[in-house]
């Protein structure tokens, strides 16, 4: 009897579960649990139109709405004006000039003679002729600070993907996890049913009852904490993809697991290439050298020229003139303010230096770390696979044994527990490769 009590229960557990670790939400959502993981309704809109949202769309959106990339692109454009700025010392300056005064001269005592009115108008030509390379230098720092804005856009940009990438796999992760609630709901609700039909027939006590209503409870009080965790985890994907206000959207499952074949060396010489930080702390150090020869300049003279002409008078029609020449002024003494301005310009570049190497450091550190996480989120979904492989086939024995009337209630709750316990820490180590492989694109500035 005992010998065929084992093979029923052996043969009860071929048959596979409702939904296993693997399956995306979108193939195993039960109807009511479809607004949970944004699915519109009929008449609902999203950002494309009820199409369900893949990573890259979502990184396109937050790309074009998200308001931190909207303000570094503004400071580019404060740079670049600086740039035109310098480059306005290149060109003449033309300044046209009109004026009336009443004046009263001024006279010997006891005579007042009469005020009179004088009226001029003319128009001023001015150049620098010459002034041993400021302006360049000066053209030259702005580009450079332009370069340097630049890569602070690029590491926003970084930022905001690894914002979205985080956010998107974590609503992934939710989405998994209250597949894995509601399935364990279902088998609490099935060893319930199994419960009271065995109570009925006078089989089982009345604690396997008890025992499987207290199961289902807590089942049940796990979905709803599971459901708010998506909520939860929709929220955030909105909001840093700079969209809090539009309507709830579906996006497509890609938990999956793909092995990276990168190596450290090729991932550290590509992050001294490309990471924006780095480019961004080079170009503020170039533009710091190029200060030091600009406040060297200040010691030498500097040669402009000028030209006008104009008219002025007391009665109209007012006389005419013109004037031309040229000036070279010489700096003999200014308080010893350039010897200051030279010396803070070297104090800054040493501070930019030792922050570069500093910024190197920490890169070559964060690539590091990121290649061994990667490594190590490979090896925890090896064994998280073969843990839910194992914990499947207990539970299948488990529920088996207890339908045909050999099973304790405490075997089965613990098997059911334990399988999706596995399931939720596949979903989990799933959640953390993803993770780990954006953290590394961004330690080597990768763009996606």
């Amino acid at each position: 009897m005992q010998i065929i009590i084992i093979l029923i229960a052996a043969f009860l557990s071929l048959f596979p579960l409702t939904a296993i670790a693997g399956d995306p939400p979108d193939q195993v959502a039960a109807p009511a649990y479809r607004h949970i993981f944004g699915y519109p309704d009929e008449g609902d809109a999203s950002p494309d139109q009820g199409a369900a949202l893949n990573l890259q769309r979502c990184i396109e959106i937050a790309l074009e709405k998200h308001p931190s990339l909207k303000a570094s692109a503004g400071a580019i454009k404060v740079n670049e004006s600086k740039v035109g700025q310098a480059k306005a010392n290149y060109y003449p300056q033309l300044n046209l000039s009109t004026g009336y005064d009443r004046i009263g001269p001024a006279s010997p005592a006891g005579t007042t003679p009469d005020a009179y009115d004088k009226y001029s108008a003319g128009i001023n030509l001015g150049m620098t002729l010459f002034d041993f390379g400021k302006t360049a230098t000066q053209v030259e720092i702005q580009g450079l600070s332009v370069n340097a804005s630049r890569a602070d856009y690029d590491n926003v940009r970084d930022q905001i993907v690894l914002n979205v990438k985080n956010a998107y796999y974590n609503l992934l992760q939710t989405q998994r996890n209250l597949i894995v609630a509601v399935d364990t709901m279902q088998q609490f609700q099935q060893h319930l049913d199994q419960a009271n039909a065995f109570f009925r027939i006078g089989t089982k006590p009345k604690f396997d009852v008890t025992k499987a209503e207290v199961d289902f409870g807590n089942a049940r009080l796990n979905v709803l904490k599971a459901e708010n965790a998506v909520r939860s985890a929709r929220i955030t994907l909105k909001d840093v993809m700079g969209i809090p206000e539009n309507a709830d959207f579906a996006i497509v499952d890609n938990l999956g697991f793909e092995k990276s074949g990168l190596q450290l060396n090729d991932v550290l010489n590509t992050a001294y290439s490309n990471r924006p930080d780095l480019r961004s702390i080079i170009a503020k150090r170039e533009a710091t050298e190029k200060s030091i020869h600009l406040a060297q300049k200040g010691y030498y003279p500097t040669l402009s020229g000028s030209a006008g002409y104009g008219y002025s008078g007391t009665d109209f029609p007012l006389g005419s003139g013109w004037n031309a020449g040229a000036t070279l002024n010489f700096p003999l003494f200014s308080g010893f303010s350039t010897k200051y301005q030279v010396d803070e310009a070297r104090a800054n570049l040493e501070i930019l230096k030792a922050n570069e190497d500093t910024l190197r450091q920490s890169i070559r550190l964060d690539v590091q770390q990121a290649y061994l996480n990667v490594q190590d989120a490979a090896e925890q979904i090896s064994m998280a696979e073969m843990t839910v492989l194992q914990a499947k086939e207990n539970y299948d024995l488990a529920a088996g044994r207890y339908r045909v009337g050999v099973g304790s209630p405490m075997e089965v709750a613990d098997a059911t527990i334990t399988l999706n316990n596995a399931r939720a820490n596949l979903n989990t180590a799933l959640y953390n490769y993803k993770m780990a492989q954006a953290a590394l694109e961004k330690s080597i500035g990768e763009k996606p």
